[in-house]
């Protein structure tokens, strides 16, 4: 079964979004095999040829599966879009000592926001992905809900779509597990059945992380200090760590300290110092509250206290917590139980069993033992 539905008239044209794996070929498979008109869309959006982004390789890949499938491929740059406002976001984050997450605004600017209007321009009705998430008819516009597949599901990275837009966006793989989606392919005779899934930034890739940061941001070495002040060591710079981290440090063995590894727990902007802990479960990774800045709903905003679940990280389980709104548009999210590393610039994302309530950036943070005593 898909979440594929039957076109609203035999010209409906859709427009689908061709990456050149798996999972976006089949989703054009199923609209087709279901009677949609369906064309291929391919987005290159990172001009940097340096070795690590895989875009010439995919293009040629989408070339093959729209020749499979008979269908139209047109081809787009949003490169300027994605550097002004994902890649610009990105790096203003890291300087700022926060750890921003570029897919959840690629999804909300460039998949779901540029695509979606050139889609329209070259007549399309609606647009489509091979996300992992289901898009379910309510009483106003579609709600956002999690894919039958938990561990596949990508309504995380969704979360933050203006909700008007769902209502031309169709999902057909939020019903099936990877494994069948694979399946589709190879009856197919898609190439890409066994292509790997894609991995790193959004549209940049996989690559060494600290080498690709280095090209755009300065280094700034500072102290790597214990929570009592203790001087151990030199970092390259707070925005080339986040919290919970291990490794990378440069910090061996330390006379009088534990034979423990160590771990990222604060970063100190004023004072551009980094501060380390030992042990994964030291008290000062763990917080017990959180507040995000404005909060993005994908329901009727709410203006009271609710219990619900919340991620504050991809393929997070669910989190108990209680959400409370604020007049200024931030939530607070107060956890059942105490939350590892919650990091600032990441998303707090709530649900209410399957349905995604919406999310905002993590802006700050409360001890385990301070927000319980709140």
């Amino acid at each position: 079964m898909s979440t594929c539905p039957p076109p609203p008239a035999c010209t409906a044209r859709v427009i689908v979004g061709l990456s050149g794996g798996v999972d976006s070929a089949v989703a054009a498979l199923l609209l087709k095999q279901a009677g949609w008109d369906v064309q291929g869309l391919y987005m290159s959006n990172w001009d940097d040829e340096d070795g690590y982004c895989t875009a010439a390789q995919d293009f040629q890949d989408a070339r093959a599966v729209a020749s499979e499938l008979a269908i139209p491929l047109h081809r787009v740059s949003f490169a300027a879009q994605y550097r002004e406002r994902v890649f610009g976001y990105f790096l203003s984050e890291h300087r700022a000592g926060r750890t921003p997450n570029p897919d959840v605004l690629c999804n909300r600017e460039i998949k779901f926001g540029e695509a979606l209007r050139y889609a329209r321009r070259l007549g399309a009705t609606h647009f489509a992905t091979g996300h992992y998430a289901r898009l379910l008819t309510g009483a106003a516009e579609p709600g956002l809900h999690k894919a039958r597949d938990a561990a596949k599901d990508q309504s995380y990275f969704l979360h933050a779509v203006p909700p008007g837009e769902f209502a031309r966006v169709l999902m057909p793989l939020g019903e099936l597990p990877k494994s069948e989606v694979r399946a589709h392919a190879r009856r197919a005779g898609l190439a890409v059945f066994d292509k790997p899934d894609s991995t790193g930034i959004c549209f940049i890739g996989e690559r060494p992380f600290r080498e690709f940061l280095g090209r755009y941001l300065a280094r700034s070495p500072g102290p790597i200090e214990s929570p009592d002040g203790e001087r151990l060591g030199t970092h390259e710079g707070l925005t080339f760590y986040t919290l919970g981290q291990r490794g990378g440090l440069g910090i061996g063995g330390r006379p009088g300290h534990a034979e423990q590894a160590w771990y990222v727990a604060a970063k100190e902007v004023a004072r551009n110092t980094l501060v380390i802990v030992q042990g994964h479960d030291h008290p000062l990774l763990s917080s017990g509250a959180l507040t995000t800045e404005n909060w993005h709903w994908l329901v009727p905003a709410r203006g009271a206290a609710f219990r619900c679940t919340v991620k504050v990280r991809y393929r997070q389980a669910d989190q108990p917590a209680l959400l409370e709104p604020r007049a200024d548009g931030s939530v607070l999210i107060r956890f059942d139980h105490p939350q590892r590393a919650v990091t600032p610039g990441q998303y707090a994302v709530a649900y209410d069993g399957d349905r995604c309530l919406g999310g905002g950036v993590i802006g700050s943070t409360a001890p385990a033992v301070l927000a319980a005593a709140a």
